[in-house]
């Protein structure tokens, strides 16, 4: 269910070299050998606490396949998504950085994705950005030197041994590049075009918007498998467990372009327990999500309350994960420990 049998072509960036014909990262290897894959969403801290962080850990390890970390969130300072990649890269988890053309120009974006890498950080998501006015510093001015799509083409771009000014990079990083993809925005024909142009920049995989109207994500999805781009970018559709009718009202004012069934408002509202009722909702939207053509995995997105990731995933009949290695690898085997090394030093507050 979900992706085509067909071999898909996202296992490689185009002009890439014999050496990176091969997938870059689990999540990348994962997706290319067909498997539907969970991605899991962590909220950095707001303070320079590590083990805040790191005591998150048990909520994905084992349960999720990758973990985005959000980058200054509804513009609002938090610790980088670039540091906390690669935090929780040494505890055992594979991480999607985001990266967000708000607040870095191209020489801050090039830097920063070359740190990483060089961190083991291979996963990147390009990003806009929301707009500084809704955040904690509504006074800051965003940078956006570039676009998403110019983003997407410059980390494609230095995956393939080049900076955005041409000079070479030796040897390249090796990145897997994706990006945003808005299924209900208006007018309809762009947001094929926008997916259509972010693939042609480089971007190998795409996470939407968080999916409450599945007719309005079909049509989407219909458009993109009439252009064949299923097969060229992997389609990882989000999720959300709302909690309650204020928090969809919340996003619907906050995110733009998202839809919401009115029916969906009334069942939480009516609901004796509103956040059990968002979970169920979000298990269904789940299963329909995995019958449609196309969908390569899920983004489940609890919106800061990570602890409900498991049972989510649990309930959808997702579990076990499959592992990128085989169980008794030395690799996976030193990737397990150090992630229960991590929760344990980082319980008794010594991280």
């Amino acid at each position: 269910m979900g992706c085509s049998s067909e071999p898909a072509s996202y296992d490689r960036v185009p002009g890439a070299s014999p050496e990176q014909i091969e997938p870059v990262s689990r999540l990348q290897a994962l997706l290319s050998a067909g498997t539907f894959v969970v991605c899991g969403e962590m909220s950095p801290p707001k303070g320079p606490d590590r083990v805040a962080l790191l005591n998150k850990v048990k909520h994905f390890q084992g349960i999720v396949d990758a973990v985005n970390l959000t980058d200054n969130q509804a513009a609002s300072v938090r610790m980088s998504s670039s540091h906390c990649s690669v935090l929780l890269a040494e505890a055992g988890l594979e991480p999607i950085m985001q990266a967000t053309c708000r607040d870095r120009n191209r020489l801050a974006l090039q830097s920063e994705i070359l740190s990483a890498n060089a961190c083991g950080v291979r996963n990147l998501l390009c990003l806009s950005g929301d707009d500084p006015s809704i955040g904690d510093h509504p006074e800051s001015k965003g940078v956006w030197d570039l676009d998403a799509t110019q983003l997407v083409q410059l980390a494609a771009g230095m995956a393939e041994g080049r900076f955005m000014n041409e000079q070479p990079i030796s040897p390249p990083p090796k990145l897997f590049v994706g990006a945003a993809a808005h299924p209900y925005g208006e007018p309809f024909e762009m947001r094929v075009w926008s997916v259509t142009k972010k693939i042609e920049a480089g971007a190998k995989f795409f996470q939407t918007q968080p999916i409450f109207d599945i007719g309005g994500f079909e049509k989407w999805m219909d458009a993109l498998r009439r252009e064949g781009l299923e097969k060229r970018a992997a389609i990882i559709a989000g999720v959300m467990p709302l909690r309650s009718v204020k928090a969809l009202k919340h996003m619907a004012e906050k995110v733009p372009g998202l839809r919401f069934p009115q029916e969906l408002a009334q069942k939480i509202e009516a609901a004796d327990d509103p956040e059990a009722e968002g979970v169920r909702i979000c298990v269904e939207t789940i299963r329909r999500l995995r019958q449609i053509s196309g969908v390569a995995g899920i983004h489940i997105m609890p919106a800061m309350k990570e602890s409900l990731t498991p049972r989510i995933v649990e309930e959808a009949g997702l579990l076990p994960r499959p592992l990128a290695h085989s169980p008794n690898s030395p690799e996976t085997g030193s990737m397990a420990r150090s992630a229960v090394a991590a929760v344990r030093v980082a319980s008794r507050g010594l991280v």
